[in-house]
């Protein structure tokens, strides 16, 4: 055989040849979201919508304070995510403008009809509650905010997988565990530094099992993404993750180890989880961008698919993405 050599142990004389894009540009576009507007989005509805749910287990547990702390901190936490979504839109109108139609298989349309019905029933609780009037409207409100508020915390994760980006598209099916995780980290750590210090327990128990899943679900998704974890480790992306870690971890264990004592010690490991929570969003937002702006992590886990499909003897055809499936 010509340029080889024998059967065993055959080898090519040219070597294969390395991916490169032409004129070295992205194969993608990278997101053009603000990186302050949508990442600080990512982490505020992560913290109304756990917020809310950790106000209505409160209120049925006879903890009155800290279940009007959460309610109020939620409605701003909310009320704050609004703005920044509508200030990245560029146009107030286009929020609205969205609610014509519901498309169930649109994140961002789902998203907006869930923010439309969460932001009132948010609202009215904080008002019953900090005003004492209308009390059985309240508890329906409650109820209501707490029903939709894990799908505000987790539905931004959908959002970001929905789109080619390497970072995020490739671990859509860890990515809402990685937020709902997060977002429950941080409303502990809300609930920590403005509710009674003798209502904490459940807030503390909630930053461990927060700091425990969420620490196994991004070891989850690294491990799926094979070499396009890469981004989540190195850069800004890689800075922001492991204060997340630290932040996150340090904040789960003061929660523990102060958290029902001290005031101040409660005060402090609510804000490293709140700053932890924070980090996760923006680390993961800086991971996306980066994994968009280098084209071998389009092509090169791309290449990887249809190599590993062909081996199966499958056949594998491209999706509208430009991600390689398997049919």
């Amino acid at each position: 055989m010509s340029g080889r050599r024998g059967r065993r142990g055959e080898q090519l004389m040219v070597p294969q040849a390395e991916f490169a894009s032409y004129y070295g540009r992205p194969v993608i576009k990278a997101p053009s979201w603000s990186a302050r507007d949508i990442a600080g989005y990512f982490f505020l509805g992560g913290l109304a919508g756990g917020g809310s749910v950790l106000a209505a287990g409160a209120q049925l547990t006879g903890r009155g304070g800290t279940a009007t702390a959460m309610k109020v901190s939620s409605l701003g936490a909310v009320s704050l995510a609004a703005a920044a979504l509508i200030h990245d839109l560029g146009v107030p109108s286009r929020f609205p403008n969205m609610l014509r139609v519901l498309k169930p298989t649109s994140p961002m349309s789902v998203g907006s009809w869930l923010l439309a019905a969460y932001g009132p029933a948010a609202g009215a609780a904080a008002a019953c509650a900090t005003t004492g009037r209308l009390p059985r409207i309240g508890a329906v409100a409650t109820g209501t905010a707490a029903v939709l508020g894990p799908a505000v915390a987790s539905y931004t994760a959908v959002l970001a997988a929905d789109t080619a980006v390497p970072a995020w598209h490739g671990a859509h099916r860890e990515l809402p565990y990685v937020f709902t995780a997060s977002a429950t980290a941080a409303a502990s750590g809300m609930a920590l530094v403005t509710g009674p210090l003798g209502e904490s327990a459940p807030a503390r128990c909630a930053a461990v099992l927060a700091a425990t899943a969420e620490a196994a679900t991004v070891r989850a998704a690294e491990e799926r993404l094979g070499m396009v974890a890469e981004t989540y480790r190195q850069g800004r992306a890689g800075q922001l993750m492991r204060c997340a870690r630290w932040l996150t971890a340090a904040g789960a264990v003061g929660a523990v180890a102060l958290g029902s004592r001290s005031r101040a010690g409660a005060v402090a490991s609510g804000v490293a989880l709140l700053a932890g929570s924070a980090c996760t969003r923006f680390g993961i937002f800086a991971a996306g961008v980066a994994s968009a702006q280098d084209p071998k992590y389009t092509v090169v886990p791309q290449r990887q698919s249809r190599g590993a499909a062909r081996r199966a003897g499958g056949a594998v055809s491209t999706s509208p993405e430009g991600f390689a499936r398997e049919e």
